[in-house]
């Protein structure tokens, strides 16, 4: 007679191949009972957990080894190119030094026999949405972080699927393993920040779970880098005062750390308590639909920074145009080294989803921060969106005149269009070179 399973909340005990389901009085001690596997997840809290970070591994090479079986047990690298960085690196090939943003002849010199391999967006594309549309069929909130990782609220969900979170989530790196043929590492707790932190404690093809019971255990031998926001910069401040680890901030005071290091001080106390109140926010009820990114070093050059949010307004305008929206509100995120957030904002006359409208936007408002400043992070963001059917219509009332609005629309579409057929690649602007 098959075991039945317990009440949700009630499992401490989950198993990632048959997806047995075990409550404290029944926990295997080394393997499922069901069907003997040693995949067990086990925690005390694992049935109450509900917020999900998960990775793709690897995520670039895994699709190349994946269309390659003969890549299979060889170091590969997936970059090069005109920046010529590490975009990926195998975890055969990170045994030896290489690591994602890495100086590609730097990685070559840790690991000469790497197959280096050119980036291929459209194959990668691909691959992405199939992980998505898993993740969509488990709960409809699910927030993307990039193509190769998202957050998921499973909260509801036990009710509809007749099993636990843990098991959901079991069940999702099982259905990418055999459709997409890549495997997912998977961290459970009970808010964005943890997850995300125990999501990368056992790759690859891993699940962690981080709860309220051990969580000051989990962070404190972490590195104060670990945390989200602390770059060099910061991390070489907090050292200069004696605090190197996430256990060495749990041991100040939160008001301590505010007069030391201000807001900055005080959302550092908070992460190392494990502390985070960000909901899990789907791109299906977005308000705004925005891009960032987290430079490995802070950057003071307006070229640079100039540079870095083209390929951000282009990321925006994507979306926009995949979900048929547009926005007449263009929102300029930056963050300085020293943590400070600065968003700055500039109304169109017209709703746009055009990455030239969003960029000529939102360039004049970077170019009045920079002087003098550095920074860690860029973003930009479209809101107070609208249906397309208003979107770039330039001024209906010229007089035979082709506005901007129209030309910027007219040659960017042309873009899209070659980019449909031949791939992201095909073409591109100029600046995305300077």
């Amino acid at each position: 007679m098959p075991l039945q399973s317990p009440p949700s909340d009630k499992i401490t005990a989950v198993c990632r191949d048959c997806l047995g389901e075990y409550a404290a009085a029944t926990t295997p001690t080394t393997s499922c009972k069901r069907c003997g596997s040693e995949r067990l997840i086990c925690h005390p809290e694992l049935g109450r957990l509900s917020i999900a970070h998960i990775d793709c591994d690897a995520f670039y090479a895994a699709v190349e080894k994946r269309d390659n079986p003969a890549l299979k047990d060889k170091p590969v690298i997936v970059g090069g190119g005109q920046r010529g960085v590490v975009s990926t690196a195998c975890y055969i090939a990170r045994r030896y030094g290489p690591r994602s943003a890495m100086p590609m002849y730097k990685a070559l010199k840790l690991c000469p026999n790497a197959v280096v391999i050119a980036p291929d967006m459209a194959k990668y594309k691909i691959a992405s949405d199939q992980v998505r549309r898993i993740f969509e069929s488990a709960t409809p909130m699910v927030e993307p972080l990039s193509l190769d990782e998202a957050f998921l609220d499973l909260a509801g969900t036990s009710k509809l699927f007749g099993r636990s979170p843990a098991a959901t989530l079991s069940h999702i790196a099982r259905e990418i393993e055999r459709e997409v043929r890549i495997t997912v590492s998977v961290g459970l707790s009970y808010n964005k920040f943890l997850a995300k932190i125990a999501s990368d404690l056992n790759k690859p093809r891993g699940f962690a779970v981080i709860g309220n019971s051990d969580v000051i255990e989990v962070l404190h031998d972490m590195p104060v880098s670990r945390l989200p926001g602390v770059g060099p910069s910061l991390a070489d401040r907090l050292k200069v005062d004696g605090l190197y680890t996430v256990g060495d901030l749990q041991r100040q005071g939160e008001a301590d750390l505010g007069l030391r290091y201000g807001e900055t001080g005080e959302y550092l106390s908070r992460l190392a308590h494990g502390v985070d109140h960000r909901i899990v926010r789907s791109e299906r009820s977005a308000k705004t639909i925005s891009a960032e990114t987290t430079f490995p070093r802070d950057i003071n050059d307006p070229a640079e920074l100039r540079r870095r949010l083209w390929p951000l307004c282009e990321r925006v305008a994507e979306r926009l145009k995949a979900k048929g929206l547009a926005g007449r509100t263009v929102t300029l995120k930056m963050k300085t080294a020293r943590f400070k957030l600065m968003t700055r904002n500039n109304l169109l006359r017209t709703p746009t989803q055009l990455a030239e409208t969003i960029f000529r936007a939102a360039e004049p408002l970077m170019i009045r921060e920079v002087q003098g400043k550095s920074f860690r992070l860029i973003g930009v963001g479209v809101d107070t969106l609208a249906e397309t059917s208003l979107a770039d219509q330039g001024d209906l009332f010229a007089d035979n005149v082709q506005s901007d609005e129209t030309h910027y629309a007219e040659v960017e579409r042309a873009m899209d269009a070659v980019r449909a057929k031949f791939g992201r690649r095909a073409i591109r602007k100029g600046r995305a070179d300077r």
